[in-house]
């Protein structure tokens, strides 16, 4: 599979190199839920871990909100394990019902890997250019200024870690056109399907537009 003329393991390690420099943090992270932007990152990461001498580890979150969830999460840990990745589930029991659910978990992904994660490690992220233009339709629609409208950050510091998103340039559809190529599945969350949710809509916007435009 070839991203815009360079194969999607050059763009990634091209991304690596942009995003932390020479002298990069020892443990690098990966945040892993089975979909396919993190299943592509998975095996990616691991191969360039594997070249440059770095192990990579993945965390994978079980927020229990649907039964499927804990055996999609130790699904996870089974790949990890084929390939020599070290892999920790992390659990969320503390939502109460209340609130915008989809904020509060992403919220506590967050929290749970940066408490997980080796201090100053650098924790990547499968978020994709899809991604990028879906959470600029979600703040547009709500109303955001001119800072709220900022494009998604390729690298930020917080919580004593270094967080990166090396996929901001690939589109989705990409990295599923590489894994079908390998023959890799992923875990398909009905979640994002559902239509009740924010970016569940703008992701059908866009997609319909492309579709229209194509």
């Amino acid at each position: 599979m070839v991203v815009t003329g360079v194969s999607l393991d050059q763009r990634f390690a091209d991304s690596m190199g942009q995003l932390l420099g020479p002298d990069f943090p020892t443990d690098i992270g990966l945040a892993v839920s089975g979909g396919g932007d993190s299943m592509a990152l998975l095996h990616v990461a691991q191969a360039w871990g594997r070249a440059q001498g770095k192990a990579v580890s993945a965390l994978t979150v079980d927020h229990g909100l649907r039964d499927e969830a804990a055996t999609e999460a130790a699904r996870v840990a089974e790949i990890c394990a084929d390939l020599g990745v070290a892999h920790r589930t992390l659990d969320w029991p503390d939502w109460d019902g209340q609130g915008n659910l989809q904020a509060m978990a992403r919220a506590a992904r967050y929290d749970l890997i940066a408490n997980a994660a080796p201090a100053g490690a650098a924790i990547l992220i499968g978020h994709t250019m899809d991604d990028a233009a879906e959470t600029f339709l979600i703040r547009l629609a709500r109303g955001s200024g001119v800072d709220g409208l900022s494009r998604m950050r390729s690298t930020w510091t917080d919580r004593g870690h270094l967080w990166l998103r090396p996929f901001l340039t690939v589109r989705r559809a990409a990295l599923r056109d590489w894994l079908h190529d390998r023959e890799i599945g992923w875990i398909d969350d009905p979640t994002n399907d559902d239509t009740q949710y924010d970016r569940v809509r703008m992701r059908q916007a866009l997609d319909q537009a492309r579709s229209t435009a194509g």
